[in-house]
């Protein structure tokens, strides 16, 4: 279901009409993104209030004065230099001796401002929100103001004070999208008042709310708000602290106070109230239910000031290796997605509802995390995610390796900022404190800043890797499956795989070879060069290992994983074109298959919930095409159908992969029946056959309300190419011309082709659908849009723009106010989430053929320790002694360059062999099984010293550098040495469960 937010105005105000005659009882909060100004060039002068600006071009923000170049050029050819803004606005009658604050959610990269041609302040991290200070030069009573911004987005830009480069400028992963590309807001306050978030100039810290002390059965949690309050008249005051739960329905749910305060001239105080509330809707996955929490200063039963905040409140637990969420286990499955989030021809200032669109996206592909690469996200999307419910890793700002000096001093300045203005977010579960592991002491650092900042929040504070952390409160590799029995570990990206929607399989057109692709950096990039067939079986084989380790298959689990990335990004590229194409869906979030897949495989907390099933691909082939028909799904079996006839039984592979060899295409239908072990049918899916192409069909979409004539909204329209009933036709590349009339900006879509066809009117679609997006004007109308295509039937749509209430440069209509949130999962389950399906038996001894000091690291928990031989195939066994006899039957091992290596071996059990061969090549661990044997001891010896050794994989990094491939050592005497990281052996549950009977390799 969808409920509606009631979203108070973060004001209330008693208006005769507009801003005429205003009279403010108490603080008002504005949108200041319009009627802004900009010129790229460094002016003298354009900070004086007498600067002719008129010949310089008008735009909304937000706005990146290079959004042309969005996915038209590669991430290091983004336009660099100064650019200025200038806006003119006039405040509401009644200011005088008000406080008044500019909030900016973000520059890029650095900006010096200007009021009324005063100097008022300097921002440099091109990260995070900032505020300003501007009553002392604002002019009030009617009078203009001018604010003036020179922006500098230079890649080489150095932090004035010290010299020294922000890390996160880096030509990798951070598009840069110059000038001001997130919202402005105005605000105005009284004198006693209660602080804004923003840190940065303005050093103050807001409203903090938390719940702690739940009750998850009986829906209660003691709620507290804290907030900062300042005292800027010259005499001492004093106010009551009251606060107000309201819920989504605008409901009241409790009025409570924190009683009197007196506090003196130029002070700041922090005042709390805390109350127990009972029948909670506890905030959860794909459930973002809000409430709204106002906090006010009162005098004499009159307020003062008021600040009402969006919050949700949810129970977070992060011990035994695992995650939980309202008491319940929750294996992590998402994306790794670049925090720019962008679209084509726009970058990534898009409106709000479009940022919920993109999120909400992920949780209906089943995904419950994204993590924020290298930069703290944008507040649209932090806020967006808390209304879709999507758990957030939320990043400060970094490169790929820990720092020092200055520049550690510069990311534990952006993580403070963020954490501050962030921390009401529900959907934020972990503090990243780099892209690469960092140093105990930097750890702790981090945590001390989030134990500061945000106490009782219910976050993890972490870092990529930090394997053997004693600090760290979660962590995991890149690429890499990890497992732990104290802090989760989760990949933080994998399966990073290019491909482009375009291409199906070799059998369609445009009949792409899978890899098919020029070199990258002279090493062999098939894999970046996919069609959507690999790329999809791809996406089940790497997450197949998670699903293999995951939480109630041993002591150690794998808290699961992010898949890099979400949407295809203008960010570095390995494969043909100039941008990332390894998202699950495009630029455009048009879907590939690869997000159907994750779809399948991740419909459940922990183990599957939902069977689900998919067909990858079409259905329109050429007469005598004969092709693997590949099917994923949640299912115990499946069966396929062409044109009714069974095509018996799929193979069954990476648990989720059905594969159908050589099945002849006949026009009509194919279907695929997913069913239980014991023949019920659980989902089906059928796909047919398109006639030829026939007509051009066009789709709108906009936001709640319509299209906003605000210079700034945007709508976007599907093209698609159908058969004279309808159908796609999934072949279709037809090239499709398109006409705009009406108060309305192009700004297209992307196809392959010249400049990614970005702005063009005229571009194809590809597998027979297409998506261009439309901007409003400042002029409110009718707009038509036509499209033809040659010997199609044309098609038209026709939509209007609705007016803005705006006047001298304010708006209360502010960005995201009103949008929907999403509820479609439900609660959190008060169900477990997974079956306990083999139980980790207890090592109390080892005894090694050598380095006997070091044996038992090969079970302590721990992935940068190892147990290794001397290099003699006579040393290379160990045995470990039980804690009782038990029916052995499985064993998980990570050995040592588990990735290049292969090691022939036995495993027997009270001397008994059970096992006998070459463990598995693999991006962390390999089982062994075997039936059934008791016993209480079990040896592992090596058999052979020319174990086989190359890398299967074949990845390196970006830069070139190979990628780490277990616990690092110089190796002499490799080829007779057996190296252990982790071992865990296991007795198999009650097989009634049925969870482990499908668990093939």
């Amino acid at each position: 279901m969808i409920a509606t937010t009631k979203t108070p105005f973060l004001v209330l105000v008693f208006c005769l009409f507009m801003f005429g005659e205003t009279v403010f009882a108490q603080r008002s909060k504005f949108n200041f993104n319009s009627g802004w100004k900009y010129m790229v060039a460094d002016l003298q002068d354009a900070s004086s209030a007498a600067f002719d600006d008129s010949r310089w071009k008008a735009v909304t923000l937000p706005h990146a004065f290079n959004e042309d170049e969005a996915f038209k050029v590669a991430i290091d050819k983004h336009s660099t230099g100064i650019v200025w803004y200038r806006k003119r606005f006039r405040l509401p009658a009644g200011q005088k001796d008000r406080k008044v604050f500019l909030e900016f959610e973000g520059i890029r990269q650095a900006g010096d401002f200007y009021l009324n041609g005063h100097y008022i302040g300097k921002h440099e991290n091109g990260a995070m929100a900032f505020g300003l200070d501007i009553t002392n030069h604002i002019n009030d009573n009617g009078r203009e103001n001018i604010l003036a911004v020179r922006i500098d987005n230079s890649w080489d830009y150095k932090e004035v004070a010290t010299q020294t480069k922000f890390q996160w400028i880096d030509k990798n992963f951070n598009a840069n999208y110059g000038g001001i590309p997130k919202n402005v807001f105005l605000h105005i306050t009284d004198r006693l008042y209660q602080t804004l978030p923003l840190y940065s100039n303005l050093k103050t810290q807001g409203v903090y709310i938390f719940a702690r002390d739940f009750d998850i059965p009986g829906k209660s949690a003691t709620v507290t708000a804290e907030s900062e309050v300042r005292n800027e008249y010259s005499i001492p005051k004093s106010f009551n602290f009251e606060v107000e739960v309201t819920d989504l329905q605008g409901k009241s749910v409790k009025v409570f106070q924190g009683g009197t305060t007196q506090i003196e001239p130029g002070d700041i105080r922090k005042v709390s109230a805390s109350s127990r509330l009972e029948q909670l809707e506890f905030w959860s996955w794909g459930y973002g239910y809000l409430y709204t929490v106002t906090t006010r200063l009162k005098s004499d039963g009159k307020v003062i000031d008021a600040v009402s905040t969006n919050t949700g409140f949810r129970k977070t637990d992060f011990s035994g290796g695992m995650v939980r969420l309202n008491d319940r286990v929750l294996q992590m499955k998402g994306y790794a997605q670049r925090t720019s989030n962008e679209w084509p021809a726009i970058g990534m200032s898009v409106p709000a509802w479009m940022s919920d669109f993109s999120n909400r996206l992920m949780v209906e592909s089943n995904a419950n995390l994204v993590r924020w690469m290298h930069i703290t996200p944008w507040k649209q999307d932090v806020e967006s995610c808390d209304r879709v419910g999507l758990i957030q890793a939320m990043q400060a700002g970094d490169a790929e390796k820990d720092v020092e000096g200055i520049r550690w001093t510069q990311r534990t300045a952006l993580m403070r900022d963020a954490v501050i203005y962030n921390r009401n977010s529900p959907s934020i579960l972990f503090y990243e404190s780099g892209n690469e592991s960092i140093s105990e002491a930097h750890m702790q650092e981090m945590k001390d800043i989030r134990d500061q900042y945000d106490p009782y929040g219910g976050r993890a504070a972490g870092s990529r890797e930090m394997l053997d952390s004693k600090v760290a409160e979660y962590g995991g590799e890149m690429l890499y499956i990890n497992k732990s029995a104290r802090i989760p570990m989760w990949a933080m990206e994998y399966s990073r795989d290019e491909g482009l929607r375009k291409y199906w399989d070799e059998y369609s057109p445009p009949y792409h070879k899978d890899g098919d692709g020029p070199l990258h950096k002279g090493q062999d990039a098939s894999i970046y060069n996919r069609n959507q067939d690999s790329h999809a079986m791809e996406n089940v084989a790497r997450w197949f290992d998670y699903w293999l380790e995951r939480p109630g298959t041993g002591e150690r689990s794998s808290a699961g994983g992010v898949n890099i990335i979400f949407s295809d990004s203008n960010t570095h590229f390995r494969g043909a074109e100039n941008y990332r194409r390894s998202g699950e869906v495009d630029a455009m979030r048009l879907p590939k298959d690869g997000y159907f897949a994750h779809q399948v495989m991740w419909d459940g907390w922990v183990d599957i919930e939902n069977p689900r099933i998919h067909i990858i691909g079409h259905w329109n082939y050429a007469p005598g095409t004969k092709k693997d028909v590949q099917v994923i799904s949640g299912a115990e079996k499946v069966e396929l159908f062409v044109n009714g006839t069974s095509k018996g039984f799929g193979k069954q592979s990476k648990r989720f992969l059905y594969t159908f060899d050589d099945i002849t295409w006949l026009p009509g239908t194919v279907m695929a029946i997913g069913y239980d072990e014991e023949g019920k049918e659980l989902c089906r899916q059928e796909i047919g056959t398109a006639s030829k192409p026939h007509s051009v069909r066009l789709t709108l979409r906009q936001g709640p309300g319509g299209l906003k004539a605000d210079g700034a909204d945007l709508s976007w329209v599907d093209v698609e190419v159908v058969d004279e009933k309808g159908n796609r036709c999934p072949t279709a590349l037809n090239m499709i011309s398109f006409d705009l009339e009406g108060p309305a900006e192009w700004r297209g879509g992307i196809a392959q082709g010249p400049d990614n066809y970005i702005l063009s009117k005229t571009l194809p679609v590809e597998c027979g659908v297409n998506r261009v997006l439309i901007r409003s004007t400042t002029q409110a109308g009718k707009i038509k849009l036509k499209a033809r295509a040659e010997g199609l039937k044309p098609a038209n749509i026709h939509f209007s723009s609705k007016p803005v209430k705006e006047r001298n440069g304010l708006s209360e209509q502010l960005p995201g106010s009103g949008l929907p949130v999403y509820l479609d999962r439900g609660p959190t389950p008060s169900t477990p989430s997974y079956i306990v399906s083999r139980k980790a038996l207890k090592i109390v001894s080892v005894e090694a053929g050598s380095n006997q000091a070091q044996a038992a690291m090969s079970y302590d928990d721990n992935e940068l320790s190892d147990w290794f031989n001397d290099g003699n195939l006579s040393t290379a066994w160990i045995n470990y002694k039980l804690d009782r006899v038990a029916p052995i039957s499985e064993v998980t091992l990570k050995m040592n360059n588990f990735r290049t290596r292969s090691y022939p071996i036995r495993i027997t059990i009270d001397d008994k062999e059970v096992y006998k061969d070459s463990t598995q090549r693999s991006l962390g661990y390999f089982t062994a099984k075997f039936k059934p044997t008791s016993g209480k001891s079990l040896k592992i010896e090596l058999l052979d010293s020319k174990a086989e050794a190359r890398d299967y994989f074949g990845m390196v990094e970006v830069t070139g550098k190979k990628l780490d491939d277990g616990v690092v050592r110089d190796d002499k005497n490799a080829r007779g040495r057996i190296s252990i990281v982790e071992i865990e052996i296991y007795e198999r549950m009650n097989e009634s469960s049925g969870l482990l009977r499908n668990e093939t390799i």
